[in-house]
């Protein structure tokens, strides 16, 4: 009786004894014990923790405005086309373009567009003899429309032999400066295009290159190259 009647304060002095906080999950309880144990909470993750930091910080990345070519270089030596007085297909290098010379260079997104027809085209034809005064020999416009839409332009725009109109209609040119540029998201249909930029090459190195991004026109202009000079 004295032994049953210890083995009960046991268990009561047991069952008032205050248990620490912790972060784990009750297991099932005895039906017989009057306390309840615990086994620590084990977190499984799909993907390593690391592995989640990468990915979010890839997407607050921002974008910045890159291309192949850069100042230094050297140009490739592409093949542009266009059409003479006579309408008739001829073909240019890059290499007879630039070498031993001074040129500039620049792009538009496409012939007959709004920004490339009221503002970046005739802004190098009007300042056509600045530039040549600074020693420009050759300017020229490139797109990768083809040649006789180019033609077309030149004629509608009333340009003689200020600057002259070059289609990169392969993408050569464009793609070997890493200056593609995709608007096939656009609602009006331009497919893969090329990114504004305008620089200037001597002897085919490229000494300045103001290059946008996407279409925007903002460091390209005739205006920024003449600065520069």
């Amino acid at each position: 009786m004295a032994t049953a009647s210890f083995t009960l304060s046991k268990l009561l002095l047991k069952s008032t004894t205050p248990k620490p906080l912790s972060l784990f999950t009750p297991k099932k309880s005895n039906l017989f014990s009057s306390s309840s144990q615990f086994a620590p909470l084990s977190l499984k993750l799909k993907q390593p923790f690391h592995h989640l930091q990468s990915l979010k910080h890839s997407t607050t990345t921002t974008p910045r405005i890159t291309a192949t070519i850069a100042v230094g270089d050297k140009l490739p030596n592409s093949t542009l086309s266009y059409l003479d007085s006579s309408d008739e297909l001829k073909t240019l290098s890059i290499s007879d373009l630039t070498k031993g010379k001074k040129t500039i260079l620049f792009a538009v997104p496409g012939a007959f567009t709004p920004t490339c027809s009221q503002k970046h085209l005739p802004g190098f034809v009007e300042k056509s003899k600045e530039l040549k005064a600074k020693g420009v020999d050759n300017i020229a416009c490139i797109s990768v429309n083809d040649a006789f839409v180019m033609k077309s332009w030149k004629d509608n725009l009333g340009i003689n032999d200020e600057v002259m109109m070059l289609s990169d209609g392969n993408m050569e040119f464009t793609k070997a400066i890493g200056c593609e540029l995709d608007l096939s998201d656009k609602p009006v249909g331009l497919g893969v295009r090329s990114r504004r930029y305008s620089m200037l090459v001597e002897d085919g190195v490229v000494k300045i290159l103001n290059l946008e991004e996407g279409g925007a026109f903002t460091v390209s202009s005739a205006e920024d190259i003449l600065k520069a000079l």
